[in-house]
């Protein structure tokens, strides 16, 4: 992974969840706001503030339209992400509800709180529909079954896990985990069940009836959170002792560990595995990108000639009759040459649009953007790009097109970057800023050439009048000359 990016929240972060669609954006739950970040933005692009006091567990649905959290004066709302207000509001938790998350139908919320219930809502209504009061101490997380649209598992402090299924009147089975329960985690398969709570990370088989197959005792503080990544092979842990283990879930043998600045509190993976979200104590969200995996050209070593090859022959000295005969030098290929000989235009472009070619040579980027403009190929090369390319791409043609040697051809950039992605505008804060960035840009050309033609109109005007003037004088003196 890369190095860390570091944001700053208004309190500790209780809770980050990834969108399951693509941008793949992600909430985080800090005080009493929810912040939506992009995957590259490090300032939010959407906020959500109507909570009167804290805000906790922000969670999408499958689909990423909405958002649904709990909250400190015991209330439940749910967000539609393109709004600002709370679509609904469910009430029935009498103190603060700690864990909330859909059901696998999509219309049905589940709810835990400080109350000892857990409760059933559903959303079209906005009534409650079914409510437990089996723990006897806080609940404070669960997570509902991706198999089974009934099934959802809730912890407590109580130092029991119980599973639920909406058909039923109580609870299906209790899993004694004997700790204080922070998190818990349902397998995709929904076969296996893992819980975590003081220094313990426990993994139960459910279909056997909550048999303990495992125990993992690798941290040496509080376990507060727990994640799988997309296929299910590596379970993460996070903990008060600022660590996150990483265990293969064939073996349970911690195969990484990441160490942080402080307590961990949350913790998050992409959909796709390319991003670690953690939240910690002191309210610092902690961002970490895998590194693009670039193809490994092996080099061979050349053998290098003895020393007596450049020794042989240092002291010749040519003869009068002797030919001297030069040797062609070799004609060296620069990178981007050879992509765009090998018909590679986007690597081409990638290649001239490393910084120390965008910053100090422009006119190669420019250059070579014209050669794919002559090809027929600009249009594909530009097409395809991630949010932080086309960031890239925008920043270079916003600084540049102004410049009256590169204009005819950035002009061209520009239309078709804005034809290829007008349709994605709105997804990203970065590129929406870059965009706007280029129109003002733009803009501020226009004005001025508009002043310029202004200032070429009044030059024309004066130049016109002195001719007029000069030319009677001229017919004057020859009269005059000629009288004499």
């Amino acid at each position: 992974f890369q190095t860390p990016v570091q944001i700053k929240e208004f309190g500790a972060i209780n809770k980050v969840d990834f969108s399951p669609v693509p941008p793949y954006n992600y909430a985080v739950t800090a005080s009493s706001r929810i912040h939506i970040y992009g995957r590259y933005s490090q300032e939010p692009i959407k906020t959500f503030s109507r909570f009167k006091d804290a805000a906790y567990c922000a969670t999408f649905r499958d689909d990423g339209r909405l958002l649904v959290a709990g909250s400190e004066e015991g209330s439940i709302r749910l967000f539609d992400i393109s709004g600002r207000a709370p679509l609904r509001q469910f009430e029935g938790h009498t103190k603060a509800v700690h864990v909330v998350g859909f059901l696998s139908d999509k219309y049905r919320i589940f709810s835990g709180g400080d109350d000892y219930s857990s409760n059933l809502w559903d959303i079209p209504s906005a009534t409650e529909i079914m409510s437990y009061s089996e723990h006897t101490d806080y609940v404070r997380c669960g997570c509902a079954s991706k198999v089974n649209a009934d099934v959802f598992v809730t912890g407590s402090y109580d130092h029991t896990v119980k599973v639920f299924d909406a058909r039923t009147k109580s609870s299906v089975m209790t899993i004694e985990h004997g700790h204080p329960v922070e998190s818990v985690l349902l397998f995709p398969s929904g076969g296996l069940l893992v819980s975590a709570g003081g220094r313990y990370v426990k993994v139960w088989d459910v279909l056997k009836g909550g048999q303990l197959l495992v125990s993992l005792k690798n941290h040496h503080k509080t376990v507060t959170c727990l994640s799988l990544n997309s296929s299910g092979q590596r379970l993460l842990s996070g903990s008060l002792d600022r660590h996150v283990k990483i265990y293969s879930t064939t073996s349970y043998k911690v195969v990484h560990s990441f160490n942080y600045a402080t307590s961990i509190l949350s913790l998050a993976l992409s959909p796709e595995d390319e991003t670690i979200v953690v939240g910690m104590t002191n309210g610092v969200l902690n961002v970490k990108h895998r590194k693009p995996e670039e193809s490994k050209e092996r080099s061979q070593k050349k053998k290098q000639p003895a020393y007596r090859t450049y020794v042989k022959g240092r002291n010749y000295m040519p003869k009068q009759e002797d030919f001297y005969v030069n040797k062609p030098g070799k004609c060296v290929l620069r990178k981007y040459d050879k992509l765009l000989k090998s018909f590679q235009s986007s690597k081409a472009l990638d290649a001239v649009l490393e910084p120390h070619i965008r910053l100090y040579t422009p006119e190669v980027t420019v250059a070579v953007m014209q050669e794919l403009n002559r090809r027929g190929t600009l249009r594909s090369a530009l097409a395809g790009r991630d949010e932080k390319q086309v960031s890239l791409l925008l920043t270079f043609v916003t600084r540049r097109v102004i410049e009256p040697r590169f204009t005819p051809v950035l002009v061209t950039v520009a239309d078709m970057i804005t034809d290829i992605y007008q349709p994605v505008l709105g997804q990203s804060a970065l590129v929406d800023k870059q965009f706007l960035r280029l129109q003002e840009a733009i803009g501020r050309e226009i004005d001025y050439q508009e002043e310029l033609l202004e200032v070429l109109g009044m030059m024309d005007a004066l130049f016109a009048t002195l001719t007029e003037k000069k030319a009677p004088y001229l017919e004057e003196n020859k009269s005059n000359g000629l009288t004499k």
